[in-house]
């Protein structure tokens, strides 16, 4: 498949002469061409979603047309699946998945598009206030420029796009780059849904350039971004007092106390710490399991990863894929290679084939190795022992992410401590930090980022609260 498609403003596909080609991920074939827009289409989306938001657009309907992109979405899942095989090089099962995972999102959307509410506030219980009486709504912040990840493309595109649509605002969206054909084909359907005019439009190409041109354009509300710390400091910066919320990754941690199932727990954790390549922002990346049941856990984290299946992701019977560009898999390689020579010990893996990195083990590393500081956002996972639940807390916090974490045991009074001390947004007990549905609250703190996403919690971020007073 080779061919190419436009810019979405104010319900037109606009061509240009510039285009960025996305390959497939497996192959390195052509796969699609996306256009490249300029700073004039960046303005011009961002006026059309303006306009758009003058003209009605009551929850009721915004119901309707969620709820039936969301079915439409199902209606095509084999066609989206194969898209996001393509163009992310994720196992077809996986990708399946979240076509699966988009529609519920936008049908979560869809029904907190009418459950919307404020409050009624008792300024008539104030002296002198008798006759007043007084409620807060919450109104659409304006226009929402949403910027996107490559790694779940067309799902977590549907957690910006579909809550911002739901509480009544425009969206100018730039999906990324290497994977933003599935973003294209997700606002054909809101269009087929009946989405008006300008209230979705999508701009693709320099991911720098249109975040910049975003930045400096005054009629943008709110931004809403997945991506880098580094990346997201710097809007944060330029937003200036503009809202931003920020979904920035993670190193993430689970722990693995001496009574926990360890089969159980290594079964899980090999599965959520390579599932996608290992690049989603909530794969496990750090293990710490208990010094007496450490070499039982690692022998059976060992086996239960190389039980999984590496290669083409479009069979069925795949389970890990390549990454999303071979430059990718060689800084993993190199990560692995210096961890390597600083006294880290390979228990699996540690090899490259191009794109592909395998499933890899690291014992003996140190918390300030590279592979455990960092976000590695690839297929390798450090386990280290701890002794005491004070010393596991401690190693967890030690990080500048926050985003979600997980602690496998079966005392409450661990989990209990761990859930008032463990320094996460989300923590997962009897799971990894990988679990997430979609309609929970999602965020972290620390350099993991600010806001939350889900539906309901992200139109909060959405929207403003107003406080309207009657003096009668």
């Amino acid at each position: 498949m080779t061919s190419s498609t436009g810019l979405l403003i104010g319900g037109e596909w606009k061509q240009t002469e510039d285009v960025v080609t996305i390959y497939n991920k497996y192959t390195q074939a052509e796969y699609v061409k996306t256009a490249k827009a300029s700073r004039q289409d960046v303005d011009e989306a961002v006026q059309a979603a303006v306009q758009a938001k003058k003209k009605p657009f009551p929850p009721y309907e915004r119901y309707q047309v969620l709820k039936k992109a969301a079915e439409l979405l199902m209606k095509n899942q084999q066609e989206l699946a194969e898209i996001l095989v393509a163009e992310v090089g994720k196992p077809v099962n996986e990708s399946k998945g979240e076509v699966a995972r988009a529609a519920q999102t936008l049908e979560i959307s869809a029904e907190e598009a009418k459950r919307i509410q404020g409050d009624g506030v008792p300024v008539e219980a104030a002296p002198g206030s008798e006759n007043r009486q007084a409620y807060t709504k919450r109104v659409p912040v304006g226009v929402v420029a949403a910027i996107t990840p490559f790694n779940v493309p067309l799902n977590l595109v549907c957690h910006k796009v579909g809550p911002a649509l739901a509480a009544g605002n425009s969206v100018v969206l730039k999906p990324a780059s290497a994977t933003a054909y599935s973003a294209i084909r997700l606002a054909e359907i809101l269009e087929e849904a009946g989405l008006p005019a300008g209230r979705l439009n999508v701009v693709t190409g320099s991911g720098s350039k249109i975040g910049t041109w975003l930045c400096e354009n005054q009629d943008v509300n709110m931004y809403t971004f997945t991506g880098s710390p580094e990346v997201g400091r710097e809007l944060q910066e330029k937003a200036g007092l503009r809202k931003v919320a920020l979904e920035l990754g993670n190193n993430s941690a689970a722990v693995v106390h001496d009574d926990a199932d360890l089969k159980t727990a290594a079964q899980v954790c090999a599965q959520k710490s390579f599932n996608n390549a290992g690049q989603v922002c909530i794969s496990v990346q750090r293990i710490y399991v208990q010094e007496t049941v450490y070499e039982t856990f690692v022998e059976n984290l060992k086996q239960e990863t190389e039980k999984l299946k590496v290669g083409d992701p479009s069979k069925k019977e795949t389970q890990i894929g390549p990454m999303i560009a071979e430059d990718e898999a060689e800084r993993i390689e190199e990560w692995v290679e210096e961890a390597v020579r600083e006294g880290a010990e390979v228990i699996t893996g540690g090899k490259r084939n191009g794109a592909f990195y395998a499933p890899t083990i690291l014992t003996k590393t140190g918390d300030e190795m590279k592979v455990s500081k960092e976000e590695a956002f690839g297929p390798i996972v450090v386990v280290n022992p701890y002794s005491t639940e004070e010393e596991a807390i401690l190693r967890v916090n030690d990080s500048d992410y926050g985003l979600q974490a997980g602690v496998f045991t079966n005392s409450l009074a661990f989990a209990m401590k761990a859930s008032e001390e463990i320094e996460v947004g989300g923590l997962i007990v009897n799971d990894t930090p990988g679990y997430r549905v979609d309609h929970m609250p999602y965020g972290g703190v620390k350099k993991s980022g600010s806001g939350k996403e889900g539906p309901q919690y992200a139109i909060e971020e959405m929207t403003e609260e107003r406080l309207v007073v009657f003096n009668l």
